[in-house]
């Protein structure tokens, strides 16, 4: 629009060499567009077939094409968690911690790693936070370092390092130790475990799967406390005095404070630390007895059981739940992952105790993969609705929603041909065609509908709207098809983001572009005569289409008779 108001038009003599060469080249590509046209216009059956075509195949790529969630961005972060065995001790867990850090801040591309043990009630895991060093001053992605660490930290002995590439977009609150998340529920605990570790080595066995890992802590040795309850009740000894016993050794009970002029100290209660690193310390306990008053040794109303069992036990929605994690393989789509996933879980047959589903990120993606559809029959019903009210005809929207498979399917090939999945960026850029394409039908259904108006017949309404509307067409889509290379060509920080957004654009243009200046007046005119035929009107002829020889003498003579 701007370009009516800063750029004069100036006669051929006055133009400059690089203003000729420009339109002489439009004219020319005007002149082949007219003569192609009217070719397309002698075999109309041939382009309704490559339209109807064109609708079949963009719903098998639909289909076909590999589906993501969120593309994987690399933001320079990674986030590992790291466990040993329950029962380690804090020196030791401390010692192999530091020694994977040692190794990971050797490699030349991280800047730093930070860790901290405990994070979770055991002493057995720990987490970590590695830094890259900026994109720039970097040579290899998130992804290949994080393949390249994986390798480094396998040689720590006695330690199991999860790592996964930290994401600005992350859905969920869970915290896991790889990205992706799949959850078993059941009341029976024991089966719970039983067929985790069934489903858990299968699913370690999927080509589309690496770092399959679960969130069920690993069986301790436990020491458990069973009361002879009749002698207890005989000398007087309830259970809560004995509970009393064991909390104000082993506990934190808070005796006193100690006030001072900047500052207060809790004091804790509990026996000597070196009486903590055996059950032999029991045998030196007493409970008060309620009826004599005396002090009863707790071996003499107790014993220790030894015995092994989980350290904690997950729940989610109040049911006791374990969550396996998983990260992608290298080349794999979460769509192929989510449906290996699913068919390993058929197969295994799992009793119907036990339900199992998606959660996180993986449960998100398949509800937006369910909605996808919708979605897009959504838009194309507020487009049809929208176009309706504008030309007050239930025929001619159709014929610019006509246009849109051909988006559709350059987006899809596009983003197959460079290896992106479709992805919800993906999704909205398919969103957005929908909005930038149909304008190429629209400029020309615009201007045949107003040559009808003025006599002219719609054969040679559309052919003059196709011709004459060719310039800002191609104006218009370059203007959005060179808006959209800088976000395919991206790169540096988010540009996983950005990219197929901008692949989908590119595609969805190019292709639309190349099918919707031939197939669209073709289908007008099928529409315009299906029109004619539903309200009893005499359908002419049609008329001998003849080649413009100069299309700047047919514009000027246009204008004339307008």
């Amino acid at each position: 629009m701007l370009c009516a108001w800063l750029l004069d038009h100036l006669p051929d003599d006055r133009r400059n060499t690089f203003q000729r060469m420009s339109e002489r080249g439009i004219t020319a590509m005007t002149n082949f567009y007219a003569r192609t046209l009217d070719r397309a216009l002698r075999h109309p059956g041939l382009m309704l077939a490559a339209t109807v075509l064109t609708l079949f195949v963009t719903a098998c790529l639909y289909v076909w094409v590999p589906k993501g969630f969120f593309p994987q961005q690399d933001t320079g972060i990674i986030q590992a968690v790291a466990e040993a065995e329950p029962d380690v001790g804090y020196e030791a867990m401390a010692a192999r911690v530091q020694k994977a850090g040692n190794l990971i801040s050797k490699d030349p591309e991280v800047d730093n790693v930070y860790y901290w043990i405990g994070s979770n009630p055991t002493l057995s895991n720990a987490r970590m936070m590695i830094n890259l060093k900026p994109h720039k001053q970097r040579t290899s992605s998130a992804a290949v370092i994080m393949s390249r660490l994986r390798k480094r930290v396998a040689g720590v002995e006695g330690l199991d390092v999860h790592l996964q590439l930290r994401q600005d977009i992350q859905i969920g609150g869970r915290t896991s130790k790889t990205q992706y998340q799949y959850t078993l529920q059941s009341v029976d605990v024991e089966a719970l475990s039983r067929w985790a570790d069934i489903l858990q080595a299968r699913l370690a066995k999927l080509p589309a799967l690496e770092d399959v890992s679960s969130d069920a802590e690993k069986q301790a040795t436990s020491a458990k406390l069973e009361i002879d309850r009749t002698t207890a009740s005989r000398l007087g000894v309830s259970v809560q005095a004995i509970d009393d016993a064991l909390y104000d050794a082993f506990g934190q009970r808070q005796v006193a404070t100690l006030f001072t002029q900047l500052n207060q100290y809790h004091v804790i209660e509990e026996v000597d630390p070196r009486f903590q690193l055996s059950t032999e310390a029991l045998d030196h306990l007493y409970a008060r007895s309620s009826s004599t008053g005396a002090l009863v040794p707790l071996s003499m109303v107790a014993k220790v059981v030894d015995g092994v069992q989980p350290i904690a036990v997950n729940h989610d929605d109040g049911y006791p739940s374990i969550t396996l994690s998983f990260n992608l393989a290298p080349g794999r789509s979460l769509g192929e992952a989510v449906d290996a996933v699913s068919q390993v879980e058929q197969d295994l047959e799992m009793p119907s105790s036990i339900h199992g589903e998606f959660s996180g990120t993986a449960a998100a993606f398949q509800d937006s993969l369910a909605s996808q559809p919708w979605l897009i029959l959504a838009a194309v019903i507020a487009v049809y609705i929208v176009l309706g009210i504008l030309y007050e005809s239930a025929i001619h929207p159709l014929t610019i929603i006509s246009t849109l498979p051909s988006a559709g399917l350059g987006a899809l090939l596009a983003l197959l041909l460079f290896g992106q999945e479709l992805s919800i960026m993906g999704m909205i850029g398919i969103i957005l065609l929908i909005g930038i394409v149909k304008k190429n039908a629209i400029m020309m259904i615009d201007f045949a509908l107003a040559a009808e108006r003025g006599g002219m017949s719609p054969e040679d309404a559309i052919r003059e709207g196709a011709v004459l509307r060719f310039r800002p067409i191609m104006m218009t889509t370059m203007a959005a098809l060179f808006g959209a290379l800088p976000l395919a060509f991206g790169v540096g920080a988010g540009a996983e983001l950005r990219v197929p957004l901008g692949i989908a654009i590119a595609g969805g243009l190019i292709v639309s572009q190349a099918l919707t200046l031939y197939a669209t007046p073709v289908i007008y005119l099928w529409f315009e005569a299906l029109r004619r035929k539903l309200e009893g009107v005499d359908t002419a002829p049609v008329p001998d289409l003849e080649l413009l020889p100069d299309t700047d003498a047919h514009l000027a003579a246009q204008q004339h008779r307008g």
